[in-house]
This record gives structure tokens, sequence and C-alpha cells, in this order.
């Protein structure tokens, strides 16, 4: 008797890779960000454009989490309102960075609709906190837990501005966020891995 090996070529859509290659160019961008801020300072034009793409892809994180939860949970709704809003908040703060390059004012010191980027920007770390959450749910503790530590350190790094904190937090987003490629979690409601994950599955196969 002959046995054929897992047919693994048609394991995903083009929206699933993309999503869940999020998982590691997220953190990885927002990595080379914010060590280009420790190395250039907070006013570095460079490291401000790394951020904005950092956080577009990070609203790419927040939809592949929150699509392996079941449709009627309410934490998935709330990882993908408070992940795009959260999203807005970093991506607006790569650009105030931009603008300090340039000899513009910090935003944060001005008053006005400036001000909308501060409540903006602790929706970030709150959505890190939601997927850490979910990716505990989902079986990945030790990942979820590390997610939810970065979560939790993120805003004391950036707002108080201590680089190789902010450096750390993302290094430990890397670990917790990237090493999900190698086995994704499966999803809720679904006896088998997730369309994108026939990788793991033919592995255990």
């Amino acid at each position: 008797m002959t046995t054929t090996a897992p047919d693994i070529t048609h394991a995903a859509s083009p929206e699933e890779r993309l999503l869940t290659g999020s998982l590691l160019v997220a953190p990885v961008a927002y990595l080379a960000a914010d060590t280009t801020y420790a190395a250039r300072g907070w006013d570095d034009g460079t490291a401000g454009l790394l951020a904005v793409l950092a956080s577009i892809a990070y609203g790419l994180v927040f939809l592949r989490v929150a699509g392996w939860l079941r449709p009627a949970a309410r934490l998935r709704a709330a990882i993908v309102v408070v992940g795009l809003v959260g999203m807005s908040g970093a991506v607006a703060y790569g650009f105030d960075a931009i603008h300090l390059s340039l000899g513009d004012t910090e935003l944060v010191d001005r008053a006005g609709a400036a001000t909308l980027i501060k409540p903006l920007g602790l929706f970030f770390p709150l959505a890190l906190g939601l997927v850490g959450a979910a990716l505990v749910r989902l079986g990945a503790r030790w990942q979820g837990g590390l997610v939810l530590v970065a979560a939790l350190v993120w805003p004391v790094a950036h707002i108080g501005n201590v680089a190789p904190l902010a450096v750390a937090v993302n290094i430990a987003l890397v670990a917790g966020l990237g090493t999900l490629l190698w086995q994704l979690p499966v999803a809720e409601g679904d006896s088998r891995d997730k369309p994108g994950s026939d990788l793991h599955a033919a592995r255990r196969g």
C-alpha cells in the first residue's frame, strides 16, 4: 500500500496569507521603528514612517486574531473596534513624529482638536491586551501572556519615552505574535485548523 503526502499547496486564500503574515510583519516593523527612535530620537522622520506602516500592519493583526474567535463572541467585536481605533491612534503618533522632524510642534502639546491623539493612542495597547486575552482563550497561553505583558508595559515605554523599554516591548511582541506562524491557533467552533493553518495540520498528520 502506498501513502501520499498531505496536499498543502491550496492551504490558504490570499486574504488568509495576508492576515497571517501580518503576525510577523507588524511586530518586526514596529521593532524597527522603535529601534530607530532609540537610535535617533523620538522626532526622527524615518522612525515615524516605519511606525505608520507598522501600525497599519497591526490593523491586520487585529483582524487576524478576531477571525479566530466565534462570530458571536463579544471579544471578537471588541478586538475589531478597539483595534481599528488603536491603529488610527498609532498611525497618528507616527505622523506626529514626521511633523516633529520637519520642525512642527508636537500634537500632544497643542490644544483643541489636536488633543484627540491622546485617547486614540491609548486604544492601541488596549487592543494588544484584548489580543493577548484572545490568544490565551484560544489555547496559545504563553504567547497570549507575553502579549498581555507587552500591552501593560507599552504605555509606560511610549508615554514616558523610555526607548530601551520600548524596544524590549517590541521584542516581546515579535516572540508572542511571530511564533504563532509555526503553530496557528484552532478557530473556536472548528474541530480542524482554520484555512491557512494546513501546514500545522500537515505536521500533526
